[in-house]
């Protein structure tokens, strides 16, 4: 038997798949298949943004590697709320509180923190590296080479856009308005997650209204997702545009609370080391495990009548945790 474990960061919901665990590593079609059929969401089976893939380190330090695919079967260079769940099945498993893990752009370094709630275990994640750069993101025919807090009338005729990737590109824009974190956002990001001239390769978009000095929430149209409860590097990436385009209302020697649909995060932003980072912390909340067929898992196939699926109890936990929040 194989077992998946169903995790969410701030209800970013994903599976995590430990490729080390089976008979046949899946190979990257099945991988792609897996998350097709798996992560839909309909009446019958509550689906997830996706899947996080563990596997072995390719190079001696990290203590794993993680691959994360989304639901539309595309990978994703990062992501910060899969990486927390990562971090906490391989602190468990490795019975380690401090360690990196490998992604495909850098080794990033993992930690457990202290509960943020009975039953709500907390890490921390290094988000980096960040740029600036367009050839990073990709951005094209938008006349600049860098973006920061700036009008693009391609995109919108009131607007100011940050652009940074850290890795995963991300588009970032400070709004006031319910319209704009609704549809606006919705539009802009099916629109740029389609085939159009500017990111060809799609972007994160992140709409983010500025609740007070070092609070912020923010809400995210993610590529390959469309909206999400929360996307960790896309916090991340608000966060330090919070700190550049709002000096005066951001303390970086202190965290910013990031609330989201999802609850709420903490970043501590570090935008004046000669590499900019940013250490995200939040919850890694697993709320089942399913046992299955390996067989399964190699054909794709979704058959919830030949799923066993043992709930946890650090749901209602999770959730007695985000309603004592205040976002006022």
């Amino acid at each position: 038997m194989a077992e998946l474990t169903r995790v969410h960061g701030s209800e970013n919901q994903f599976f995590i798949l430990d490729q080390t665990s089976l008979n046949q590593a899946l190979s990257e079609e099945e991988l792609t298949q897996l998350a097709l059929n798996y992560c839909q969401k309909d009446a019958d089976w509550p689906g997830a943004d996706g899947i996080l893939v563990v596997e072995s380190a390719t190079h001696p330090g990290p203590i794993g590697r993680m691959v994360v695919v989304n639901a539309d079967g595309s990978r994703a260079s990062m992501c910060g709320n899969g990486l927390r769940c990562v971090g906490r099945y391989l602190a468990e498993k490795y019975n380690q509180t401090e360690f990196t893990v490998e992604t495909p752009a850098a080794d990033l370094r993992v930690s457990r923190k202290d509960d943020l709630a009975p039953e709500v275990q907390a890490f921390s994640v290094e988000i980096s590296p960040v740029s600036y750069e367009r050839t990073a993101l990709p951005f094209d025919k938008l006349g600049k080479d860098e973006i920061i807090n700036e009008y693009l009338p391609e995109l919108s005729n009131r607007l100011l856009f940050t652009a940074l990737a850290v890795p995963n590109p991300h588009l970032v824009s400070f709004v006031k308005d319910e319209e704009d974190l609704n549809q606006t956002l919705g539009g802009l990001g099916q629109k740029l997650n389609q085939t159009n001239p500017y990111f060809p390769d799609g972007v994160n978009v992140n709409f983010a209204k500025i609740l007070g000095p070092n609070r912020l929430f923010v809400r995210t149209y993610e590529r390959g997702v469309g909206f999400t409860n929360a996307c960790g590097t896309g916090m991340s990436a608000t966060s330090l545009a919070f700190a550049q385009n709002y000096p005066d209302l951001v303390d970086t020697q202190q965290p910013i609370e990031v609330f989201n649909p999802g609850g709420m995060v903490k970043t501590i932003v570090h935008p004046n080391e000669p590499q900019q980072w940013i250490e995200l912390i939040g919850n890694a909340t697993f709320t089942a495990k399913i046992s299955l067929d390996e067989a399964l898992l190699h054909s794709g196939q979704l058959q919830p009548d030949q799923l066993t699926i043992t709930p946890t109890t650090e749901e209602d936990a999770y959730l007695n945790f985000v309603n004592s929040l205040n976002q006022d």
